[in-house]
């Protein structure tokens, strides 16, 4: 057993494919129409047979008020491996992304939270 698809749920489509490739840097890997949506998944540029990320449409009513807990909790949905936490933060902080927890070291893991924009908190992580 393997894990191909994870998602995050996104108040907005075409906002959230804007944010998650053209700040964070993912790549659409499926866009299809699927009934009054669509099923839209991006991949790392790194991976791209990878995991893939469903940006999945937030219409369901436990949704919202579910992300809105994680959001006012401070608690990131998802997290993000990067090899340098230090040098993202810089990079997406010059891209306008506004963090909630700068990178922050704690043992063997430096971890950033940030707002993407979609009604959820992430976060990026590099293993030391």
């Amino acid at each position: 057993m393997r894990i191909e698809l994870a998602s995050v749920m996104v108040d907005d489509l075409d906002k959230a494919l804007r944010f998650y490739t053209e700040v964070l840097g993912f790549r659409p890997k499926v866009d299809m129409p699927l009934g009054a949506s669509r099923w839209l998944t991006v991949v790392s540029h790194d991976a791209p047979d990878g995991t893939q990320l469903v940006l999945e449409p937030d219409a369901h009513p436990a949704a919202k008020p579910f992300k809105a807990a994680l959001k006012r909790d401070g608690i990131p949905f998802t997290s993000f491996g990067v090899s340098d936490c230090k040098a993202e933060h810089a990079r997406l902080v010059a891209l306008g992304v506004r963090f909630t927890q700068p990178p922050v070291t704690m043992g063997p893991v430096t971890t950033a939270v940030f707002d993407d924009t979609c009604g959820n908190l992430l976060q990026i992580h590099q293993q030391h």
